[in-house]
C-alpha cells in the first residue's frame, strides 16, 4: 500500500517560457504562479519530497522560498523542443543520489495548473498505489460534436455517428497535463509510461492549464472567487421576498461560488431555489419542536415573519444551522431572515466570517459587518446599517420594462397584495373599486399564501372585465402595463416606483407603516393600516386618481426621478470597500 511507499513529485519549471514571459514567478492574484503547484504537492498526505527542476536562478531562489528543493537542469535539457521526459527523468536520478533513497512512485505537476487540489493529487496516487495500474494520467471529459480533415480529399468528415447533444456523447477525454504519476520501474530517459494505463478524470475548473494572458485572466478569476452563503427561507407564513432577494444576488454573483441554506421544514423555499436550478444546502430548525409555543397573530404577515424566523429563540451553538456554514466553509455569510440574536451572529464572526444582513430587526444587527435595510430607513441607524432604497435589489425583470407612459384614460387597474394578504386587502379593494364608476379591465394577482382563492373566484371571476391570476412569475408586465396599481407598503413598492405606474397602497400591519418609502413625496398615496381605511375614503380615493390625470402624472414624475436601478452596485461597492479593510 502507499503509506510504505516512496513519492516524489517533481515540478518541471523553465526561465524561458514563450506566451507569458517569465509566467513561473509572476503574482497570480498574491503570489507567484509556481507557489500554488509547491503547495498542493507539499500538502498531500503520501508525499515525500517536492522538487522543481528548474534552469532559472530566480526561479530556484523563489521555489526554496516556499520550501520545495530544487535541482538545476542542463541548458541541453532546457530548450524549447525537449520533451518531459528526459528532464523527469534526470531529476529523480539526481534526487536519489542526494537522498539516497529510491522512489516508488514518479508524479509530475505542471506549474502551470494552479488550480489543481491536492485531494485530486491525492486521489491519483490511490488510484496508482490500491491498483494494478502503472501510470495515472489526469485528464477532463472533452465530447464534443469533432470533425477531421482529409487531406487528400480536402474535405471534412464528422468524428461521430450520430448528432447527439453533449451529454449523450460517448465521453472522450484530453490529458490536462496537471498530473502525471508513474510507478519507478517504469521511468525511463525518453518515457514516462507504463504498460497498464488508467485516467483520473479531473474538474473542468482544476484542469486549467495556464499558456496564454487569457488562461491567465481564468485562473485569476477563479482564484478570487468567494464561498459566499446566503441563509434565508420562503414559506406560506413568512412570504416570498426575503428568498427572492436571494435568488436576485444570486444571478449578478457569477464570479462566486454561492449556496443557499434553507430550512428543510419550509417547503416553499426549497421549491422556489429548486425551479431556479441554483445549489442549496438544507437544516433542521432548531427549534422546530419548541414552534408550538411560538404564539403569534395569523392576521399580522410581518408579525408571523419575526416569529417564524427562530434567530432570537433558544440559539443553540451546536445546532444544525452553524453545522451546515461550518461544512460549508463561507467567506461570506448572507442573513436574509428578518431578526436575528446576538449569540447567532458572534458566533458567526468567532468562526471569522464576514456577515452582511438584509432588513435585520433583532439584536444581532449591531453584531454583524454590514447591515443592508432597504424598508425601514433609520433616522439614527447603527453605523454598520444602510439604509433607504439606495439598497433595494430589483429583481432581473425591472430592469427589461420601459417606464410608464400615462395616459388620459385608466384602462387597466392592478390589484395585487403580497403573499399572503392575511386582511384580505384584495376583496377590499376589488369590492370598492367595482362600487366606482370605473368599468374597464381589472387584473388581479394574488400570492402563494393567499387562502381565500376559492371565494374570490366565486365572487368574482364571471365577471367579464376581471382577471385573476395567482403566483405570477412575470409580474413587471402585468405592472407595466397598469395604469393604477393597489397593493401593500412592502417590496413592492419599489418594483411599482421603477416603472413609474401611480400606486396606492395600503398597509397590512403596523411595522408596514414604518416603510417611509411609500410617500407622497416618492409618487404613492398612502392610506395607512389597511384593515382601518374606510370603504368612503377608499372609493374616493380611487375615484379621484382614475379622474385626475395631472395627478398621474405627478406621482409618474415623482417614482421615476428615483434611481431603483443600481442598488446591487450600491451595495457591492460598500461590501468590496469594507471587506478589503477589514
Amino acid at each position: 500500500m502507499y503509506e510504505n511507499k516512496k513519492v516524489i513529485v517533481i515540478i518541471p519549471a523553465r526561465g524561458g517560457s514563450k506566451g507569458i514571459p517569465r509566467k513561473n514567478i509572476r503574482l497570480l492574484v498574491n503570489k507567484p504562479l509556481i507557489a500554488y503547484s509547491i503547495e498542493t504537492a507539499k500538502n498531500s498526505k503520501y508525499v515525500d519530497d517536492v522538487i522543481v527542476s528548474t534552469d532559472d536562478e530566480e526561479i530556484k531562489f523563489i521555489s526554496e522560498q516556499f520550501e520545495a528543493k530544487t535541482i538545476i537542469r542542463k541548458n541541453e535539457l532546457a530548450s524549447d523542443d525537449i520533451p518531459l521526459d528526459p528532464v523527469i527523468y534526470d531529476a529523480v536520478k539526481k534526487q536519489e543520489k542526494i537522498a539516497d533513497f529510491q522512489y516508488d512512485y514518479i508524479i509530475t505537476i505542471q506549474p502551470t495548473s494552479p488550480l489543481l487540489k491536492t485531494y485530486t493529487l491525492d486521489k491519483a496516487i490511490e488510484k496508482l498505489a490500491i491498483t494494478e495500474n502503472d501510470t495515472v494520467i489526469s485528464v477532463v471529459d472533452d465530447r464534443h460534436l469533432s470533425w477531421g480533415y482529409d487531406s487528400n480529399l480536402n474535405n471534412f468528415y464528422p468524428l461521430y455517428k450520430k448528432r447527439l447533444n453533449r451529454q449523450y456523447l460517448p465521453k472522450t477525454y484530453k490529458e490536462t497535463g496537471g498530473i502525471f504519476a508513474t510507478k519507478k520501474e517504469f521511468l525511463k530517459e525518453n518515457s514516462r509510461l507504463g504498460n497498464k494505463i488508467d485516467l483520473i478524470e479531473i474538474p473542468i475548473q482544476e484542469s486549467i492549464d495556464i499558456d496564454n494572458y487569457e488562461d491567465w485572466w481564468v485562473a485569476e478569476r477563479i482564484l478570487k472567487k468567494k464561498r459566499i452563503l446566503i441563509k434565508t427561507d420562503a414559506s406560506y407564513e413568512i412570504g416570498t421576498g426575503h428568498i427572492h432577494r436571494g435568488l436576485a444576488i444570486c444571478s449578478r454573483l457569477t464570479n462566486h461560488d454561492v449556496v443557499f441554506l434553507l430550512d428543510e421544514n419550509k417547503q416553499l423555499g426549497l421549491d422556489i431555489v429548486e425551479n431556479y436550478n441554483y445549489p442549496y444546502l438544507t437544516h433542521k430548525n432548531y427549534d422546530h419542536e419548541n414552534k408550538k409555543d411560538n404564539k403569534y397573530d395569523k392576521n399580522d404577515e410581518e408579525d408571523n415573519k419575526y416569529n417564524d424566523n427562530n434567530h432570537n429563540k433558544k440559539y443553540n451553538k451546536n445546532s444544525d444551522l452553524l453545522n451546515k456554514i461550518k461544512e460549508f466553509k463561507p467567506d461570506i455569510v448572507i442573513n436574509d431572515v428578518l431578526n436575528t440574536s446576538k449569540e447567532y451572529i458572534s458566533t458567526l464572526k468567532e468562526n471569522n466570517y464576514f456577515v452582511i444582513n438584509f432588513e435585520d430587526i433583532g439584536e444581532g444587527a449591531e453584531k454583524a459587518d454590514i447591515v443592508f435595510d432597504a424598508l425601514y430607513e433609520h433616522q439614527i441607524p447603527l453605523k454598520n446599517t444602510y439604509s433607504g432604497y439606495r439598497y433595494y435589489i430589483l429583481k432581473n425583470e425591472f430592469y427589461y420594462q420601459n417606464p410608464k407612459e400615462i395616459k388620459e384614460n385608466v384602462e387597466e387597474i392592478l390589484i395585487t397584495f403580497g403573499g399572503t394578504d392575511p386582511n384580505n386587502l384584495t376583496k377590499k379593494t376589488l369590492t370598492n373599486l367595482l362600487e366606482s364608476n370605473y368599468n374597464k379591465h381589472i387584473t388581479v394577482i394574488l400570492g402563494l399564501g393567499y387562502h381565500n382563492t376559492e371565494d374570490l373566484e366565486k365572487e368574482f371571476s364571471n365577471l367579464k372585465n376581471i382577471e385573476i391570476y395567482k403566483n405570477v412569475k412575470n409580474i413587471s408586465e402585468y405592472m407595466a402595463k397598469a395604469d393604477i396599481i393597489f397593493t401593500s407598503a412592502g417590496r413592492t413598492m419599489y418594483e411599482v416606483a421603477s416603472l413609474g405606474v401611480p400606486c396606492v397602497c395600503l398597509c397590512q400591519n403596523k411595522r408596514e407603516i414604518s416603510h417611509v418609502f411609500g410617500n407622497t413625496e416618492n409618487g404613492f398615496i398612502n392610506l395607512g393600516l389597511g384593515k382601518n381605511v374606510s370603504n368612503d375614503e377608499l372609493l374616493n380615493t380611487i375615484e379621484e386618481l382614475i379622474n385626475n390625470y395631472k395627478l398621474r402624472k405627478e406621482m409618474n414624475n415623482k417614482m421615476l426621478n428615483i434611481d431603483l436601478k443600481h442598488g446591487f452596485e450600491n451595495i457591492m461597492k460598500i461590501i468590496k470597500d469594507i471587506y478589503k479593510n477589514r
